[in-house]
């Protein structure tokens, strides 16, 4: 008898970068910011001025880097932001729609306007 270990399936993250978000849950619920990198593997986000830590540093002269403690953003996992949609200003779930010309694009289930550019 053999074993078939199989990887999960791993959904496609709704969530791209420069988009602006709110953060539902977390010590920084509540607080919005935009997207600054999409990690799908870990299937985390890093969002501009959230998840602040503190990264303790070592002085590198060769690359110019001063030692000490660097605050920074952290990543956070991307069931815990929402994309707030431009048009409503809301926060939203986000659905997809095919265009006439067939192309498919990302839009609010609130109000229905598309987010892509």
């Amino acid at each position: 008898m053999t074993l078939h270990h199989e990887r999960p399936l791993r959904s496609t993250i709704s969530i791209r970068k420069g988009d602006q978000v709110r953060i539902i849950a977390g010590r920084d619920a509540g607080k919005s910011g935009r997207v600054l990198s999409v990690n799908a593997k870990k299937n985390t986000v890093v969002v501009e001025h959230a998840q602040i830590i503190k990264r303790h540093t070592r002085p590198n002269p060769g690359k110019n880097i001063k030692g000490g403690i660097v605050e920074k953003e952290g990543a956070i996992n991307v069931s815990n932001v929402m994309v707030v949609c431009p048009s409503c200003n809301k926060h939203t779930r986000v659905g997809h729609n095919l265009l006439p010309d067939g192309t498919k694009v990302r839009a609010c289930r609130r109000c229905g306007t598309t987010l892509d550019k």
